[in-house]
């Protein structure tokens, strides 16, 4: 007979322990914790590379669980059901969550909350994935920000709530339910010859998140408003994939940094402003949640993109083989790692919705399908804010040009070089493991021929231009 309470403790994209309030709040509540991962339709449909990267955030987890002496249970189901079973099973009274803010997720948490409130079973949902609430940030007149700038200066002088140590222990019910283990939801099968590759740059966890931070923090951050923007040195956080898992919080990031903006430290306050551009990607996503999927600006829905994914120029611009040097490195990066300099992300997009006039929706699938540290809302805001249909004041004539971008942040070509394996005579490491990772059916390897360019820049732009000038944007 269990004498204590017993609180479902329900993990999403919230795998850490240290500040994660539901987890802290159920501890020091006194009962017992049943920590517990359920794989359900959010997750069955993430991305090739997605998945891969939860499997080692799982692994990286259960030994912290175990090593509070607790564990980590593994399920897989419609949320709902796996969680009705698992109160039977344990006698809990209560589930804890960190809230999830993506269209899919909000409509799932709903349903499950209300469900449980009628059965009679506290449901209670904490912060953990923005800085800032959506529903706690708006305009004078009451309404959401529709222009970053503006959000910005809104908030950079808000109080962040103060980050939470780990519990130095969590105890949970002696009988443990039954549970799959990670190895169970084969999460790297869909990388097929890739996962190899991908495996060398991958460091998954908390302990690898706090050490990132601190290693930032100690050097590079003082160069970062101008290093972020050079792709071929390590001038970011890396803390993209971290963020996105939920292995570091947005609130132990900013109370890390904050005080050095105080004291002067050069780059310090650029850092945050990109943490609170990530916020002000839910901020959109929570208040016009049709960001993941339509135009955000509806005067875009009679544009004429190209819509065949499988076109010529869109499979090139796939493969990393548009014979644009920056374009075809970026992607390749993404191919290897799993990740892409931010620089380069801009300027793919812009490549593709642009110069190739294609929907953003087939780049954003094509990043949800690739990216180690794809993140609903920054993805949507990202791939509109780059085709000119998001949330930007004047976006039709911005059309990045990549030769021009590459002589400017990257005049020597490492960039370029480190990842396009034709264009060296001694190619290096990282440019031939992406000709060991491609799906074999792309049929091209480390002798074929750099192809010429699919289009040139200023043919690409002046097309482009025409299309918005004829339309009236």
């Amino acid at each position: 007979m269990i004498d204590k309470p017993v609180i479902l403790y329900w993990i999403r994209r919230d795998l850490r322990i240290s500040d994660n309030p539901a987890l802290i709040e159920a501890v020091n509540s006194g009962a017992l914790i049943v920590p517990v991962f359920i794989y359900d339709e959010w997750f069955s449909e993430l991305g090739a590379a997605p998945k891969f990267r939860l499997e080692k955030s799982l692994l990286s987890l259960q030994k912290q669980y175990e090593k509070l002496g607790s564990y980590l249970l593994i399920k897989k189901g419609p949320a709902g059901s796996v969680l009705r079973d698992l109160i039977k099973e344990t006698h809990a009274t209560s589930v804890f969550w960190a809230r999830d803010l993506d269209p899919k997720a909000i409509a799932r948490d709903s349903e499950i909350k209300k469900d449980l409130k009628a059965r009679g079973i506290s449901a209670k949902s904490f912060r953990g994935q923005v800085l800032f609430e959506p529903w706690t940030v708006s305009t004078k007149t009451g309404g959401f920000y529709r222009v970053y700038t503006p959000f910005w200066n809104s908030v950079r002088n808000r109080n962040v709530e103060r980050s939470l140590k780990s519990p130095k222990s969590v105890s949970s019910p002696s009988l443990r339910p039954n549970t799959l283990s990670v190895g169970d939801l084969n999460l790297g099968k869909k990388m097929s010859r890739g996962r190899k590759i991908l495996s060398q740059y991958v460091e998954a966890g908390e302990l690898a998140a706090q050490t990132k931070l601190r290693n930032f923090l100690d050097g590079p951050v003082v160069s970062y408003s101008d290093d972020r923007n050079l792709p071929q040195i390590n001038g970011t956080s890396l803390l993209s994939d971290h963020l996105a898992w939920g292995e570091i919080s947005p609130n132990q990031c900013w109370n890390s940094t904050y005080p050095m903006v105080i004291n002067g430290v050069q780059g310090s306050e650029t850092f945050l402003k990109e943490l609170v551009w990530r916020d002000f990607a839910y901020h959109l996503i929570y208040h016009t949640p049709h960001i993941v999927s339509k135009n955000w600006r509806q005067e875009w829905d009679a544009f004429p993109w190209r819509t065949d994914s499988n076109h010529s120029d869109v499979l090139a611009w796939k493969q990393g083989r548009t014979g644009i040097p920056f374009v075809d490195a970026a992607m390749r990066e993404m191919y290897v790692t799993g990740r892409m300099h931010n620089r380069g992300r801009m300027i793919v997009a812009s490549f593709l919705t642009k110069h190739l006039m294609t929907h953003w929706r087939i780049g954003l699938d094509w990043f949800s399908e690739c990216l180690i540290d794809w993140d609903p809302a920054s993805n949507a805001m990202g791939w509109q804010w780059s085709a000119g249909s998001g949330p930007d004041a004047t976006p039709y004539f911005r059309v990045f040009n990549p030769v021009t971008q590459l002589q400017k942040f990257d005049p020597e070509g490492i960039y370029t070089k480190r990842w396009i394996a034709e264009l060296s005579d001694t190619p290096s490491a990282s440019s031939l493991a992406y000709f060991k990772a491609i799906p074999k059916h792309w049929k091209f390897d480390k002798e074929s021929v750099y192809p010429s360019a699919i289009t040139s820049p200023e043919e690409g732009r002046n097309r482009a231009l025409e299309a918005y000038s004829t339309r009236g944007f």
